[in-house]
């Protein structure tokens, strides 16, 4: 049977899945909403609210979608996906229920200390009166969480107090609670699992680059680029990874009635007592999902279609090409803070791949005909190889053919992993 395939998202994550729907035959047609112009050369764009469940079902019913994909958490955590199941649509997303794992990282804390997972020492801060004492019970390295949705920037790891306690005051300020963890140290390791209630599939792990600037410096972004997969980390310890971590989360959500279906993702920190989670989340994180999609060869929409109706267990695991992906973030000026929108970028080619590198939209829009800025993240350079170091040069070599005033970007994506810099 040939699908079509509703994907709910604007982002370089939604243009790598649309991408990566594209190639697999048993997809009959793709549609996106509200995607982005780099989307729109491969899939139908519709508007959409995608955080209304009603907004996201009109538009699956006026497409007539056998399948909707939701991309981004936010609509996860708000329950959009239960809203398209209970129209009636197969979705791939889990519910607002087991969603919390990300939408909330106290929730996240409960589950896996019932699942016996390791994870960090954490504590939970909702008054200004308790913040000092409590950061007397961390350090010497601080690390300061927003306890919900953040995009990645709610965070902050310092070794000085002031700054953690200026970091936290300030989410105290606005509502919002703040979590407290001891410090993880080791290399981190992104783990994407298609998760259908109890079973669990891997993916190939990824590591993100979280920090803006070369060497791991400056603030936390949402990811200035990723690689996949990793030859650093040994296959003992990613099944470590499955068995002691993922699937006990997933069978402790399924024992809650909480059953996750969709995509659950690992970050984790391998130190030298194993893997010890630092959060999950409840979607395919950006920007791994592009690096590991690039080299994904079994049908996409085969194995997101059985995660949402239940029948994964009835796949074959994944097919993978050989070689190495790297993605690389192009950013707007001034990103992470309020970035410099509405330039005009050139170079991005007309949406075709080479053999070597794709560009992704991740913030752009059309005016008066010409592709502009309109996020912090603006592009994603893919690019694959037979190596790291292969994967690294493509990416790099097309990175240099566009133009955005102002951007910038991290040289050091997967540099080092090809420098062997990185061991478990």
């Amino acid at each position: 049977m040939r699908v079509r395939v509703l994907v709910i998202g604007a982002g370089a994550r939604e243009h790598a899945l649309v991408a990566a729907l594209r190639r697999d035959p048993s997809v009959r047609e793709v549609f996106a909403a509200p995607g982005n112009p780099g989307i729109g050369q491969l899939a139908q764009l519709e508007a959409v609210d995608p955080t209304s469940g009603e907004s996201v079902v009109a538009v699956a019913k006026k497409v007539a979608a056998d399948l909707v994909v939701i991309g981004p958490e936010v609509p996860l955590v708000l329950g959009v996906a239960d809203a398209v199941r209970d129209a009636g649509f197969a979705c791939f997303g889990p519910s607002a229920a087991a969603a919390r794992i990300e939408g909330s990282k106290a929730f996240a804390k409960d589950v896996m200390s019932a699942a016996g997972v390791k994870t960090a020492h954490s504590e939970i801060v909702d008054n200004p009166a308790e913040l000092d004492a409590a950061l007397d019970r961390f350090g010497p390295t601080w690390v300061v969480k927003d306890d919900g949705l953040a995009a990645g920037k709610g965070v902050v790891v310092t070794k000085d107090r002031s700054a953690a306690r200026v970091h936290a005051a300030d989410l105290l300020e606005q509502g919002h609670p703040v979590l407290l963890e001891s410090f993880l140290d080791g290399p981190e390791v992104s783990l994407f699992c298609l998760v259908d209630g109890a079973t669990v599939v891997p993916l190939l792990p990824a590591q993100d680059h979280k920090r803006v600037g070369d060497g791991d410096t400056g603030p936390n972004t949402g990811g200035m680029g990723a690689y996949a997969p990793l030859p650093w980390l040994p296959e003992t310890v990613l099944t470590d990874i499955v068995e002691q971590v993922v699937r006990p989360v997933a069978a402790e959500l399924v024992r809650r009635d909480n059953g996750f279906s969709g995509l659950l993702y690992a970050g984790l920190a391998v130190g030298e007592e194993g893997p010890a989670v630092i959060e999950f989340n409840c979607r395919f994180g950006d920007p791994e999902t592009q690096a590991v999609l690039a080299l994904l060869e079994s049908p996409l929409g085969e194995l997101l279609d059985a995660t949402a109706k239940g029948t994964l267990a009835e796949l074959d695991a994944p097919r993978w090409r050989d070689g190495a992906a790297v993605t690389v973030v192009l950013a707007a000026e001034n990103y992470p803070g309020a970035p410099r929108l509405g330039d005009v970028i050139s170079g991005t080619g007309d949406g075709s791949s080479s053999d070597a590198a794709t560009v992704l939209h991740a913030g752009t829009a059309a005016r008066d005909g010409a592709l502009v800025s309109s996020g912090g993240r603006v592009l994603n350079v893919v690019a694959t190889g037979a190596d790291l170091a292969e994967a690294r040069a493509h990416a790099y070599d097309r990175l240099a053919t566009i133009k955005l005033p102002g951007s910038h970007f991290r040289t050091d994506i997967a540099l080092a992993a090809v420098s062997n810099d990185i061991s478990v």
